[in-house]
């Protein structure tokens, strides 16, 4: 069968996985505020406006149909561990992509919410497996002068997934009647079919054909990608020598259990793959996109929320380009460095605007969270533009280096298990705060911008004083580290470590 041998082909069809995640996102912000899902899924007593709209699901319910994905995708992550190491990174794939199609059919066949909400778990699962090996699947393939461009394709994927489906459900809004919402949770299954077929045609990743003894086939798979088919080229046996080395080093230990990830010897590169992922969340930009037709609201747009929201995801999908073409050269580090200092920048003005110049409505009785505080005038075009500006400082920054980051940190060993587990902190605190978020605007309103503000000052701490750099490093850094171990220099991968990082390696 053919076998498609350009990485960067491979990485174009692999990342499709992200887009699913893309097209859940934004088929949820868009549809959220529209009268047919308010009014079918209505659980308040059915008010009219100038618009005839119903009130639609409860503030803490709504913020439980939203999390339902994200808490399917922190068990599928998990899982996902398992998957990879058992039936291969492409199989896994493949095995996520089915699973979103289950999910997709009951989403888009839900008679009440909890129909609805069965179904989005079922999506998350999928999207857990996918988001968590993904990544491994492209660092595994990629050469080291492309890695962090190819595995950041994966954060251009979601961009371009929630885009695409907010533009079909935005179409659809004018659809009367459920088929507004049915038609694209329908219409989420065609990326995953593609992904499906597509996925046939390529290579299983090398490294983990080598730790099944499949030895001719990695070579195979090496030489395809990166030698243009020639088994004999220097760097198919520059890398099959470190893959070997690092095989039958590790294949005198037992096999890796998510508990070895907490032992001494991996507990730095756990705990810093795990916040990297958290702090991604922590930055408050899933909220963003969940939730941005309540922010747009609140700032008086009234019922024309879904054209301006459009504007965040354009500026979402042609700001992650920079970082894609720039952030092996870049760094990890300073890429998030000044990511989270600009969007503590960002949301401490929008907190500050909101509490100067926003009113609280109804004497604080709302009928959703996204009336729970309102602004007008130049404030309120203040509020939006600090909310595009946001975006402009995610999308090129800890957008895409949450995604290639935890893949670096760790060996051949443990990679699939470590990044599962990296992965399945992204989507535990992607399913908290997106519950927590339609209560909080309801409550503590404006203060919402301060606590996530407060957030990006501290992964900004965190990453400066014990986040290491990992770009352009071999992944098989297991010589290394026993190299700094021994006081010598290995390769570049740290020069002149500072006092911190060479603490922070000391101990891995």
């Amino acid at each position: 069968m053919y076998t498609v041998g350009n990485v960067y082909v491979i990485a174009a069809v692999a990342v499709v996985g992200g887009a699913l995640f893309g097209f859940d996102i934004s088929s949820m912000s868009a549809i959220i505020s529209t009268k047919a899902y308010l009014c079918y899924f209505n659980q308040g007593p059915q008010y009219l406006d100038t618009d005839g709209q119903c009130s639609g699901p409860k503030a803490d319910v709504q913020g439980g149909i939203t999390a339902a994905m994200p808490g399917g995708s922190w068990l599928g992550a998990l899982i996902s561990g398992y998957l990879s190491d058992m039936f291969g990174r492409k199989k896994s794939i493949q095995i996520g992509s089915v699973i979103w199609c289950i999910g997709s059919i009951i989403v888009c066949a839900s008679q009440n919410i909890p129909m609805l909400i069965v179904g989005r778990i079922i999506n998350g699962f999928s999207v857990g497996i996918c988001s968590a090996q993904v990544p491994v699947y492209i660092t595994e393939i990629a050469p080291p002068s492309k890695r962090g461009r190819l595995v950041g394709c994966q954060q251009w994927a979601i961009t371009w997934g929630i885009l695409i489906m907010f533009y079909i459900s935005y179409g659809c809004s004018f659809i009367n009647g459920t088929g507004a919402f049915r038609v694209p949770w329908g219409l989420q299954m065609v990326p995953a079919i593609f992904l499906f077929g597509a996925m046939t045609f390529l290579p299983e990743s090398p490294r983990w054909l080598a730790r099944k003894d499949r030895w001719e086939e990695a070579v195979q798979v090496l030489a395809l990608v990166h030698a243009k088919g020639d088994p004999n080229s220097p760097f198919v046996a520059k890398e099959m020598s470190e893959i070997r080395e690092v095989v039958e080093f590790e294949r005198a230990n037992s096999d890796v259990t998510y508990f070895e990830l907490l032992s001494p010897k991996m507990i730095n590169r756990t705990h810093i793959g795990v916040f990297t992922q958290i702090w991604s969340q922590l930055t408050g930009m899933n909220v963003m996109m969940y939730y941005i037709t309540y922010i747009f609201t609140m700032a008086g747009l009234g019922s024309n929320v879904l054209l301006p929201s459009s504007i965040q995801f354009i500026i979402n999908v042609v700001m992650t380009i920079p970082a894609l073409l720039f952030v092996d050269r870049w760094g990890r580090r300073p890429t998030m460095l000044i990511g989270a200092f600009l969007m503590m920048m960002w949301l401490f003005i929008n907190a500050g605007l909101l509490a100067s110049y926003g009113k609280v409505p109804y004497k604080n009785q709302f009928p959703s969270a996204a009336e729970s505080i309102s602004i007008t005038g130049a404030p309120a075009k203040a509020v939006i533009a600090c909310t595009y500006l946001f975006v402009a400082s995610y999308a090129p920054t800890w957008g895409p280096v949450s995604w290639i980051y935890p893949p670096e940190l760790y060996p051949l060993r443990v990679r699939g298990k470590a990044v599962a587990l990296s992965t399945s902190a992204n989507w535990i605190f992607n399913f908290a705060l997106a519950y927590f978020v339609p209560p909080a605007f309801a409550n503590i309103r404006w203060k919402v911008y301060i606590v996530f503000g407060i957030f990006c000052a501290a992964m900004f701490l965190h990453v400066l004083f014990l986040f290491p750099e990992t770009s352009q490093k071999p992944l098989e850094v297991g010589n290394v580290v026993r190299m700094l171990r021994g006081g010598k220099k290995a390769d570049g991968w740290v020069q002149k470590p500072s006092f911190v990082v060479l603490i922070v390696f000391r101990s891995w």
